[in-house]
């Protein structure tokens, strides 16, 4: 009996599947309750709770105009245009990020190893990365619209 309590009440990392990130170790650093302030709720799921929106629903899938894409929670540039890619997926897709602005991490979440990426300066969650990309860079970035904010070249 006290074996099978031991069991069912010992929680270890090895049994958590939850991914910790550290907020304090980002630049822009919030509480949730600001989050939620500053985020309309569809960006704050996808960037502060590591959600993921529906294919094919953002705006930004079909963008091809010339600009740069910022972290909509705290405006780091991201993602520049010409790295664009229509990859069929039905979320924006890069073939690159722009160096140091973007953060990477493991993902276990559903079962299989993803390499996740946050922004680099307040941690939100933007999307995962993939081997299956253009051969440019052979990588997809495989984006969230609602984590991001277009910013159009003049």
């Amino acid at each position: 009996m006290l074996l099978t309590v031991l069991c069912f009440n010992c929680k270890s990392e090895a049994q958590s599947n939850k991914k910790q990130i550290k907020t304090n170790a980002f630049e822009v650093v919030k509480t949730e309750t600001e989050w939620k302030n500053t985020l309309t709720p569809e960006q704050f799921y996808v960037l502060r709770k590591a959600g993921t929106e529906s294919p094919f629903s953002s705006p930004l899938n079909k963008n091809y105009k010339s600009g740069v894409y910022h972290c909509a929670a705290c405006n780091t540039a991201l993602f520049k245009s010409e790295n664009k890619f229509d990859s069929g997926t039905g979320w924006p897709s890069f073939d690159r990020e722009i160096k140091g602005n973007v953060a990477f991490s493991t993902d276990t979440k559903i079962g299989y190893t993803r390499v996740e990426e946050h922004c680099a300066t307040c941690g939100g969650h933007l999307g995962h990365v993939f081997n299956d990309g253009p051969k440019t860079t052979g990588k997809r970035h495989c984006i969230n619209g609602d984590a991001l904010i277009f910013k159009p070249t003049n």
